[in-house]
């Protein structure tokens, strides 16, 4: 693996990046909006979300945008989005809309669905679009809801997650008991061993 020099770093590359998934997570929201279609951010950008209302400089910066739909809104959702210059694919047992013709995957809108699970062995299916909340700008899971999505999914960028919520004390040790006995033990293992 080649290593760049320090020459190549550009903060302007990062915040470019932070503001284009800004950018596509505002727009396809509003386009969502604009067409009555349902929908609630999930992922790492409705885990920044909740952790800036608490504490904005512990906010950690995602790369690609998470929507929450009901199944039976995606013809809806994609005759929203597509006008907009969203790209409808479908990959790697993934839906989402690129972000242009040139776009690559994480330069997308992910598309998960209300209800179902993600993969066949997920011990629980995803909340529905009724537990969410409107945050002034869009429609973000609602805290219990997304914990409960960060513990089914429980991949390390998903228990890191969870622990940026530890730190700000949006959820404590309480919260095991809000779910059912396989996610509660998962949350307890990170309250118990953070460094884990």
């Amino acid at each position: 693996m080649v290593i760049p020099s320090a020459s190549n770093i550009s903060w302007k590359k990062v915040w470019q990046s932070v503001d284009a998934v800004r950018d596509r997570l505002l727009r396809a929201t509003r386009l969502l909006e604009e067409a009555g279609v349902a929908y609630a951010v999930v992922g790492g950008n409705a885990v920044a979300s909740w952790v800036s209302s608490v504490d904005p400089s512990a906010q950690r910066f995602t790369q690609d945008v998470d929507l929450l739909i009901r199944r039976a809104d995606f013809e809806a959702v994609r005759k929203a989005l597509e006008p907009g210059g969203f790209i409808y694919r479908h990959a790697a047992s993934l839906d989402m809309f690129l972000d242009g013709p040139d776009a690559r995957a994480r330069d997308a809108v992910h598309i998960l669905f209300a209800g179902e699970k993600v993969r066949r062995d997920d011990l629980h299916a995803l909340p529905e679009i009724e537990e969410s909340e409107g945050t002034g700008e869009f429609q973000v899971a609602n805290l219990q809801s997304l914990v409960r999505m960060k513990l089914i999914a429980n991949r390390r960028k998903d228990q890191v997650h969870l622990l940026d919520l530890l730190g700000v004390g949006l959820i404590d040790a309480t919260w095991p008991s809000r779910y059912p006995a396989q996610l509660a033990e998962r949350l307890q293992q990170l309250l118990d061993d953070p460094d884990g």
